[in-house]
């Protein structure tokens, strides 16, 4: 699969659109005169990063700074969003070929369902579009590890991790296992199991982190000998519990009490609401009483004797309506205080009963706290709770580390099953097969370029955690200490020729940053490697480091400067 082209557009047009050749493709700074601009900042890296960006890496990697992941170039972003901004890869079969079958991959930055991530024009969620993407570049592979991104990361080399390492391109928390899985697969050593493996090992550390949780403060034998002892301790205090001379009716006289205890509050709360109720009555007796009129009817005849004249239709003398005033507020009264000596006998009632009810518990509570075992039986009950206490908690620890003992085992056994198989003779044969035959290619290609062969090793090791694989790693064969970057360049070439050769599908292009940190000549000859061996070597650099042959128009892509950057932001009013 080859890079055709990548497309930078927003709502307003195209910014940019980057098409790709076969061999070496540059994206250089153009610079102005010496010492005026650096040539970085504008760019380079982030085609690398779209390009990623495309084949299912985050947006952030976009506006995030490389070396500080809290640092976020607003700028960019603000920009990416607000214009809406629309990333297009097109990947082709066969670069020659015009009617090769093509990919088109889209990607944007804005945020939920206003999300393009599409393939072939259908939009995918980033767990069926990662799945999607294996599915079209990798078709036989059907397991659910390595996973698409892990299957790439070696042909995308722009953060340091990748970079400085040969084998090591995934992130820093990866586990060998995980290596071991992603280098068989590169290999073509068929192995269906290695998901499965890493998904062992990880419920075999979830379940050990289980136990060492439980086992924080004891070991499970611990716990046994423990709940042993508090058995014995539980088996002591029922003896001693069943020996006591308890009062014959104590059980009765206990329950009793609490009958009496319910009695007395439960008539408490009767009359403590009858006390409510007559303060009410005597509440409202008042306020009728304050109603009543006893106002000076020698001043207000007056001024009611002055209002007749005024008004001839008053039938009524004022003492008579102040009399019949009065006479009605004091029939309310009557009315309303009439259940009032009802009310207080039945208050003296239940207080006589209250009074009785009290005098019975006070007895019936002298007879049961001065049985002589009393405090005893107490303090045994209180003990024997706690002690049943513990013994439910040891017991529960106690299961569940059983628990996790049997999932342990169950769990080894079946990685036995498959280290048996990953393991064997027969497979290591197939292994060490196709570790010459990559060899093969990765030896001829660091010796056309740097006149020292590489190659790649696997031994079998046995981890801290007592858990077997083959660890991947790649040496000198002249035993010297080599040089890292070419080293890199050379596997990544290496793997496309072998891959090639045993059929295995993979990507034809390699993406790499800051190989100015490279000589000359290197650089040079991996140009003409890629130039003739059916690759795409696509490299950002530094003008003014290119060497001499390189600084040719037909190995540009991508021109940038200080003031045509990749996204034309400064262009913008």
């Amino acid at each position: 699969m080859f890079l055709k082209s990548l497309t930078i557009s927003s709502d307003s047009g195209i910014i940019r659109k980057i098409d790709f050749h076969m061999g070496i493709n540059l994206i250089v700074d153009e610079g102005k005169k010496q010492g005026q601009v650096t040539g970085n900042g504008v760019g380079k890296t982030t085609v690398l990063k779209l390009i990623d960006f495309c084949l299912g890496a985050e947006p952030q990697a976009i506006y995030q700074d490389t070396e500080s992941k809290k640092e976020i170039h607003k700028l960019v972003k603000d920009f990416l969003i607000e214009q809406n901004v629309l990333i297009t890869l097109c990947l082709t079969e066969n670069l020659n070929d015009k009617n090769a079958k093509s990919f088109i991959i889209e990607r944007n930055f804005l945020p939920r369902n206003k999300i393009i991530r599409k393939i072939n024009g259908k939009n995918y969620v980033k767990d069926k579009f990662d799945l999607k993407l294996t599915e079209l570049f990798f078709p036989e592979h059907t397991a659910l590890k390595p996973t698409f991104r892990q299957i790439i990361s070696h042909n995308i080399r722009y953060k340091n991790l990748s970079i400085e390492n040969t084998l090591k391109t995934l992130d820093k928390y990866t586990s060998d296992v995980e290596y071991e899985t992603l280098y068989l697969f590169l290999l073509g050593c068929e192995f269906a199991q290695g998901d499965k493996k890493q998904e062992i090992l990880l419920k075999i550390k979830q379940e050990e982190t289980f136990k060492n949780r439980l086992e924080k403060v004891q070991t499970k034998s611990a716990y046994e000998q423990a709940l042993a002892l508090l058995e014995n301790e539980i088996e002591t205090l029922n003896k001693k519990k069943a020996n006591l001379n308890i009062n014959e009716h104590f059980e009765t006289d206990l329950k009793n009490l609490n009958q009496f205890n319910y009695r007395i509050n439960l008539l408490s709360s009767e009359i403590s609401k009858l006390n409510i109720r007559k303060d009410l009555i005597d509440e409202t007796k008042n306020n009728l009483s304050d109603s009543s009129s006893d106002i000076d009817l020698k001043q207000l005849q007056l001024i009611y004797e002055q209002a007749k004249i005024n008004i001839v239709s008053i039938q009524k003398s004022f003492k008579e309506m102040v009399e019949y005033h009065n006479r009605m507020i004091k029939e309310k009264i009557n009315y309303i205080t009439k259940e009032l000596p009802a009310l207080l006998k039945k208050i003296d009632g239940k207080n006589t009963e209250l009074h009785i009810l009290r005098k019975e518990k006070k007895k019936l509570s002298a007879i049961i706290s001065q049985s002589a075992s009393f405090t005893e039986l107490e303090n045994l009950v209180a003990e024997l709770n706690e002690k049943y206490r513990n013994k439910g908690e040891y017991e529960s620890i106690i299961q569940q580390l059983e628990e996790v003992e049997n999932n342990l085992k169950s769990y080894n056994d079946e990685l036995s099953l498959i280290d048996n198989e990953l393991f064997s003779d027969e497979f290591e044969a197939i292994l060490k097969l196709q570790l010459n035959k990559f060899n093969k290619h990765f030896a001829y290609i660091s010796k056309r370029l740097y006149k020292e062969q590489y190659a790649l090793k696997q031994e079998k090791a046995t981890n801290r955690k007592g858990e077997k694989l083959y660890k991947f790693s790649a040496f000198n064969l002249n035993f010297g200490s080599g040089k890292k970057q070419g080293e890199i360049s050379c596997f990544d070439i290496a793997y496309i020729l072998f891959a090639d050769e045993e059929n295995i599908p993979c990507m034809h292009f390699l993406l790499n940053d800051k190989k100015e940190l490279m000589y000359d000549d290197q650089l040079v000859k991996i140009a003409e490697l890629a130039n003739s061996q059916n690759i795409q070597f696509v490299t950002s650099i530094l003008r003014d480091k290119l060497p001499h042959k390189l600084n040719n128009e037909d190995y540009f892509i991508l021109k940038l400067s200080d003031n045509d950057k990749l996204f034309k932001i400064e262009n913008r009013k």
